[in-house]
């Protein structure tokens, strides 16, 4: 194994090599790590149980024992057992997890709970990615903040706001309230105004999206994926965009916005006011209580009057992944170290 301190450290990701819809969020993490001189793998079963590495690190660890039908369900778990015994076999290895939402948006069941509760006992360092996250065990937490988009869109075309345009983008989920981002909107006279929804719904919303948007010919729907190219066209197009979430904590979304020179508008809430103070006045309105066609109408109209950019100055990778290896080292020290004092 290699040393903690020397710069040929190796984390395991728990993402898989990445393809197109992979979170642009570890990707970038994982390129940041390797110009700080990391060695950084990508996720698989076999590199799980096998491979040979100082750091595993955990992003929605939910994703890896969760799967459509039985017998993907049941083999998915089995492979995650069979990670999780490399990992208490093998105490030299140090497990951080990063705290993406305060829990997983959909529920777990009792054999997931029973699953990933021994993932967190496990866990020796947790990761926050504001200072609103609880940290199960602060002692061994560190808050490091979610990074900017701005060089991951730098080879995309971002056109010209179009004037009246509003947009959300993103997985539709329930808890994003957009069935009532388009119920509001249509309250919100005016001719020149247009909202654009872009994102995949689940099932089961699916049809309630469709019929609000139908119902305003002033909104589009495109509910599917879309690549990077379309969606930096379509936040560059829009003069505000909108994210109404029942309980933002972490966005990606809303940081992609920013990267991309566009305000957003958010319920308040620690988390969010704590971001607009940090980017600047007016780049991230927020409003307490129902989204109604008022706030959204004054989001607007204080859109067109900002200039310059918000300040993600915070939000730097290399400063990010020098963070992240803070974390690495002092979580694998510390392993080795009571290892150490157990064998003695």
């Amino acid at each position: 194994m290699t040393s903690p301190a020397g710069p040929s450290l190796r984390v395991l990701q728990s993402v898989p090599s990445p393809g197109p819809q992979t979170n642009p969020y570890v990707v970038q993490l994982a390129a940041a790590l390797r110009a700080e001189g990391l060695d950084v793998r990508w996720f698989s079963p076999r590199a799980g149980v096998l491979g040979r590495y100082d750091v595993f690190h955990a992003h929605w660890p939910e994703v890896m024992v969760r799967r459509d039908g039985r017998a993907a369900r049941v083999a998915a778990r089995a492979r995650f057992v069979l990670l999780m015994l490399r990992l208490q076999a093998d105490r030299r290895v140090a497990v951080v997890r990063t705290l993406h939402n305060l829990a997983a948006h959909e529920s777990a069941n009792r054999v997931e709970r029973a699953l990933l509760g021994w993932f967190d006992r496990r866990t020796d360092a947790w990761v926050a990615l504001n200072d609103a996250t609880p940290l199960p065990d602060p002692a061994r937490g560190s808050v490091v903040l979610h990074g900017d988009y701005r060089d991951w869109y730098a080879g995309h075309e971002v056109p010209d706001a179009v004037p009246g345009r509003l947009l959300y983008f993103g997985l539709i989920r329930p808890y994003k309230r957009v069935d009532r981002l388009i119920e509001t909107f249509a309250a919100v006279p005016g001719d020149e105004l247009s909202l654009h929804v872009v994102g995949r719904p689940t099932a089961a919303l699916r049809p309630a999206v469709e019929a609000a948007a139908a119902a305003d010919r002033r909104v589009t729907a495109r509910l599917d994926y879309v690549d990077d190219a379309e969606l930096a066209r379509e936040v560059g197009a829009a003069e505000l965009v909108v994210l109404p979430y029942e309980d933002m904590h972490n966005s990606g979304a809303l940081l992609l916005a920013l990267s991309l020179g566009r305000p957003v508008l958010v319920p308040s809430g620690p988390v969010t006011e704590a971001l607009a103070a940090e980017v600047g006045n007016g780049w991230v309105p927020t409003y307490s209580g129902p989204l109604t066609p008022d706030v959204l109408r004054k989001a607007l109209d204080g859109a067109r009057g900002l200039a310059g950019g918000p300040d993600l100055s915070r939000r730097s990778w290399p400063l990010i992944a020098r963070e992240h290896a803070a974390v690495y080292r002092s979580a694998l020290a510390r392993r080795r170290s009571s290892r150490r004092r157990r064998r003695g």
